[in-house]
C-alpha cells in the first residue's frame, strides 16, 4: 500500500510540477494565466477526488469478494466433509466382505497348497 501511495504522491507532484513549467512558459497575460491555474487545480482536484472515490470502491469490491471467497471455501469444505463420510459409509460395508472373501481365498489356497504337497 506505500509503494500506492508513493507512486500516487509522485504523479501528483509530478503533474502540478509540469503544469507550472508549461504555464509559465505559456506566452498569456497574467490574468489569463491566473485564470488558467484555477481551472487546472479545479481539473486536478476533480481527478483526485474521483480517484479517491474509486479507491474506495475497489477496496470494498475487494473486501466483498474476500468475505464471499471465504464463505465459499466453508460450504465446499463442508460439502467435501459431507461426501467423503458419505463415501467411507458407502464403502465400508464392502470392504468388510471384501477382507472376508479375501481371507476364504487365502485359506483354500492353504488347503490347496497342503493336498499338491501331500499328492
Amino acid at each position: 500500500m506505500a509503494n500506492a501511495k508513493s507512486i500516487l504522491l509522485g504523479m501528483v507532484v509530478g503533474g502540478v510540477a509540469s503544469a507550472a513549467a508549461t504555464l509559465l512558459t505559456a506566452p498569456s497575460s497574467g490574468r489569463e494565466l491566473r485564470t488558467q491555474v484555477k481551472e487546472r487545480s479545479q481539473d486536478w482536484a476533480k481527478a483526485l477526488n474521483q480517484l479517491k472515490k474509486d479507491g474506495a470502491q475497489l477496496k470494498e469490491q475487494i473486501t466483498q469478494t474476500s468475505r464471499e471467497g471465504v464463505s465459499l471455501i466453508k460450504d465446499l469444505s463442508e460439502d467435501m466433509k459431507t461426501s467423503i463420510d458419505s463415501w467411507r459409509k458407502t464403502v465400508e460395508p464392502h470392504q468388510k466382505k471384501i477382507q472376508k472373501h479375501l481371507s476364504e481365498i487365502e485359506a483354500s489356497l492353504k488347503e490347496l497348497e497342503e493336498k499338491s504337497k501331500k499328492e
